[in-house]
């Protein structure tokens, strides 16, 4: 039996890469990731309800719950957007530059 050779990623463009994405969906990758990341943040910080988040956000509570559980594969970033805008997270993207 043939072991698979284990690949790590250090970052969400080396992910990419391995993965044999474009580098632009890396940075969608690490973008989601980091608004997932506040969301889930800001939620335990003001010991909000994931039924009170989906009221705030218009949302539905499986929606709120999915982003909780970091399953964002059916989430848009657009509603990762404005749920941050209903808990009063202003998101702002910043570029950097590959050295």
């Amino acid at each position: 039996m043939k072991k698979n050779k284990r690949i790590i990623a250090q970052s969400a463009e080396e992910l990419a890469e391995v993965l044999g994405l474009s580098p632009a969906d890396g940075l969608e990758i690490e973008i989601r990731s980091d608004l997932n990341d506040k969301i889930i943040e800001v939620i335990e910080d003001k010991e909000l309800t994931h039924a009170q988040v989906a009221k705030l956000a218009h949302t539905s509570r499986t929606r709120v719950t999915a982003l909780v559980n970091r399953n964002t594969k059916e989430i848009s970033t657009d509603l990762m957007l404005r749920v941050l805008s209903a808990l009063g997270v202003r998101a702002k993207i910043q570029f950097k530059m590959a050295a």
